[in-house]
């Protein structure tokens, strides 16, 4: 759980960082999601980050100098609370998972905290924002005030 940091890195440069962490043989989480675009008249699958700028990585201060002579560091981000961290990214891969084309949303602080039952997104603990036939539920991921949001059918839920 310890030395897991938020690397926040220059734009478009998410994946080359993840190039030199497996060079170093760093563990990281780049969250990635699927878009389709059409290019001259052919359908192209891109993996966009989901989260611009930012890499999860665990390392120490050995490793810490080798990131930094890339010279694709913004800066180093070290989370109060690990764990939660953590968390917050175990249920983001679990959502993408399920569906690869999630896109980043709007953080939200306040809301009902809900965990899903059933359906492809079992198990995932988020915030309700939206109460209708169907729920949105957003994953927030709070050091980087980014979040990721799902649909869910009211009866797939359950409050915490």
């Amino acid at each position: 759980m310890k030395n897991w940091k938020v690397l926040f890195v220059k734009p478009r440069t998410e994946k080359k960082m993840t190039e030199y962490c497996s060079l170093y043989e760093i563990p990281f989480f780049l969250p990635l999601r699927e878009k389709t675009r059409v290019v001259q008249r052919r359908k192209v699958t891109v993996r966009l980050p989901v989260f611009p700028g930012y890499v999860f990585a665990r390392f120490g201060p050995s490793q810490r100098r080798l990131l930094l002579e890339t010279n694709l560091l913004v800066r180093i981000l070290e989370p109060e609370n690990p764990r939660r961290m953590l968390r917050e990214l175990v249920m983001v891969r679990r959502a993408l998972r399920a569906n690869p084309a999630l896109t980043a949303a709007k953080p939200l602080a306040k809301g009902r905290r809900v965990r899903i039952i059933s359906g492809p997104f079992m198990g995932i603990e988020g915030r309700v924002a939206r109460l209708t036939g169907t729920l949105k539920v957003i994953l927030n991921v709070d050091l980087i005030g980014q979040a990721v949001s799902v649909i869910a059918e009211t009866g797939q839920v359950e409050a915490l």
